[in-house]
């Protein structure tokens, strides 16, 4: 009966643990969405993982689109796979490949205002590193559609673990406790 007990508590960690590891990532950290940041420092050393989320913090002068590499590399948003103006946005990355997103206000995204996020499997490599405009050969996939938060709250951190995932893996702890337990 001990080893069922124990069966059971690692199955339900196992099925916990991608959902748990999931990150959201402040785009630009503390100075958010804004024209005087350079994204792709922000970007490198990052390990963008399918399930995590990019929060982008603006102001009502700003925008966020997701466009294909080619509307990247030209700063172009009219065929923007998807775009917001409610700051803040959160964007879950759902499927692997390259992500890019621009401002979509005229002279911004030419200005620096544009980030690409490379995406990988739930194991994916140790390391994130942009590419560059033209750079991606493979076409991105349509994404899901990604959530949209409006909490007025910005992330400090560049790389948190949600407060409902928090929770979720302390309830995990506590049943697979007391299951031991008894």
């Amino acid at each position: 009966m001990f080893f069922y007990k124990v069966g059971v508590v690692l199955l339900v960690l196992l099925a916990c643990g991608i959902s748990c590891l999931a990150k959201d990532y402040t785009v630009g950290d503390t100075a958010g969405w804004s024209l005087s940041v350079d994204y792709t420092t922000w970007a490198s050393g990052k390990t963008f993982k399918v399930g995590d989320s990019l929060v982008f913090s603006y102001g009502s002068s700003h925008t966020v689109a997701e466009v294909s590499s080619d509307d990247y590399g030209t700063c172009n948003v009219g065929n923007s796979i998807a775009s917001y103006s409610s700051s803040p946005t959160t964007i879950a990355l759902n499927t692997t490949g390259t992500h890019y997103f621009i401002c979509g206000v005229v002279g911004h995204c030419s200005g620096g205002m544009k980030v690409s996020v490379p995406v990988t499997g739930g194991g994916g490599s140790s390391g994130a590193t942009p590419t560059t405009p033209g750079t991606d050969s493979s076409s991105p996939a349509k994404p899901t559609p990604p959530t949209s938060t409006s909490t007025g709250k910005s992330p400090t951190s560049s790389a948190t673990v949600s407060p409902v995932v928090a929770v979720s893996l302390s309830l995990v702890l506590l049943v697979a406790t007391m299951l031991v337990l008894t």
